[in-house]
């Protein structure tokens, strides 16, 4: 091999190993960003990852919220109405449209006890708005949003 060749092949090289790398961490920051959404009947059966940042959305339970001595500390089941319902924890302050029978879209990790440990609580801005994936589910299930 001539020193011609060995230089650009050397080059060849390191302009394919930089992009690889810039590939792997593009991949990687990617990976942590992006939060997938799953109704209660795909959390209760299993195909939520467990320990993963995800997001979860349905319709607060009636009679389920109940809030811990410290204030900020509330549990409350999240349905859609077809028989699958899961608990949420949470720990801070609650959006001011936040109730019993509301459409609300929770992020957070799904604990190995089947419990959502939710980071973040979003409540349905007016009489009208429903998180989309929300009012997708509900329409693909029969119900009115």
């Amino acid at each position: 091999m001539t020193p011609l060749r060995r230089q650009r092949a050397a080059t060849v090289l390191f302009v394919l190993a930089g992009a690889g790398v810039t590939l792997a961490v593009a991949m990687l920051a990617l990976e942590q960003d992006i939060n997938l959404f799953y109704p209660p009947e795909q959390v209760v059966s299993g195909e939520a990852p467990i320990g993963k940042r995800i997001r979860a959305g349905g319709m607060v339970a009636a009679g389920s919220v109940a809030h811990d001595d410290t204030g900020l500390g509330v549990s409350f089941v999240v349905t859609d109405y077809q028989g699958s319902e899961f608990r949420v924890d949470y720990e801070g302050l609650l959006p001011g449209l936040f109730g019993e029978g509301e459409g609300v879209l929770v992020a957070g990790q799904l604990r190995a006890d089947g419990v959502f440990e939710a980071e973040e609580v979003l409540a349905k801005h007016d009489e009208n708005y429903m998180p989309p994936e929300v009012a997708d589910m509900m329409a693909a299930t029969g119900e009115q949003p």
